[in-house]
């Protein structure tokens, strides 16, 4: 079978008995990472306590050692973050006026501000993230309607990018991969992400393949495709899957398996070079077709109610119809049967672009 686009994007993993359950559960990029966070919230706190050890220094004849008399370097440091921590045991206490004015006017509102740094440095790494992780295992547990991509490479990555161009929101977006460094890619789109294998019947029951709209599959091997696609078959018998393969004759094996639509990316390829050989400009068509960044697009939808009994010519929507499938046969716009659209057609039609850089045609 042909090679992928990447190494071996999923490998064979040996069958223990916990292998399929060591999957990450479901995450969402958050907009700065952990750490990031937490520097910049000590940073702060670091930064007003030092503020208020200089305004102490400064003001040192302000203070008394009831201990030994002297107010040292070291005890501006300690009576600082006694200070900062209401603790107060009396040992140093401002005496002057403004020294009491300051403690008042400016140390007191430093200390609330540190009090509430540790606050919500404590909400956002212990509260806030474990309710994150909750919410996220209750989003898991209630997918329904979403898109699975199955496989992160060259052709799922420019699959999502396309999806999100298209309008489906990045929340209702579900990719899988066993690679963290491609996840961490995906994340930045804002989908949801799991690190897992997706041969394993437990990793498609956890993004509830059963509920998806469609499935996406590029594992960038055919032999893992195909498992993949028999996998997700299995679990889940009317969901739509497309496949990319890369040899002509595993096409057939992907339908087998159980694949809606099988896309062969080499022979695309072929069909655009060929296409320029014949015109100059029917390879850029072809290409502005297959992209929603372009001028024009295909779409594919089911016949409105208001448009049975009319041609394809006559669509509401504007767009010009190519063809129509009817109880699974493809009929062109040139037939017959398209002058008279009926219930439940599948309808695939050319419209504008709203995303390209021009009018339309």
């Amino acid at each position: 079978m042909a090679k992928s686009e990447t190494d071996q994007i999923f490998k064979a993993k040996p069958d223990k008995t916990v292998a399929a359950r060591k999957f990450k559960p479901l995450r969402r990029a958050v907009k700065i990472p952990v750490w990031g966070d937490l520097s910049i919230r000590l940073g702060a706190a670091f930064f007003l306590i030092s503020i208020v050890v200089l305004i102490h220094w400064f003001d040192r004849d302000g203070l008394v050692d009831n201990v030994d008399g002297h107010v040292s370097f070291l005890d501006i440091v300690y009576f600082t973050m006694i200070s900062i921590t209401t603790t107060g045991f009396g040992d140093i206490a401002p005496v002057t006026d403004k020294a009491r004015l300051v403690e008042a006017v400016i140390v007191t509102p430093i200390r609330f501000a540190v009090f509430f740094i540790f606050v919500g440095t404590a909400y956002n790494f212990i509260i806030k993230r474990s309710w994150e992780k909750w919410r996220m295992a209750r989003i898991q547990d209630k997918l329904s309607g979403h898109v699975v991509v199955l496989g992160y490479g060259i052709s799922g990555s420019q699959s999502v990018e396309e999806l999100i161009q298209r309008g489906t929101d990045a929340n209702d977006i579900v990719v899988v991969d066993p690679s963290e460094d491609r996840l961490a890619a995906a994340e930045k789109l804002g989908v949801n992400v799991i690190a897992a294998d997706a041969t394993r019947d437990e990793t498609l029951k956890a993004v509830r393949i059963q509920e998806a709209q469609s499935v996406l599959v590029s594992a960038g091997r055919d032999d893992t495709s195909i498992l993949i696609v028999l996998t997700v078959r299995h679990l889940a018998p009317k969901v739509p899957i497309s496949v990319v393969v890369r040899a002509d004759d595993n096409e057939l094996l992907a339908r087998q398996a159980g694949a809606n639509n099988v896309i062969n990316p080499v022979r695309f390829t072929g069909l655009l070079l060929a296409g320029s050989a014949k015109g100059a400009h029917i390879a850029d068509y072809l290409a502005d077709l297959a992209s929603v960044s372009g001028r024009v697009q295909l779409v594919e939808r089911v016949v409105k109610e208001e448009e049975c009994g009319s041609s394809i010519t006559d669509l509401t929507s504007g767009g010009r119809g190519l063809r129509i499938y009817r109880n699974g046969r493809a009929i062109g716009f040139w037939e017959e049967e398209c002058d008279n659209l009926q219930p439940g057609d599948v309808i695939v039609e050319i419209v504008p672009s709203t995303n390209g850089n021009g009018n339309g045609e």
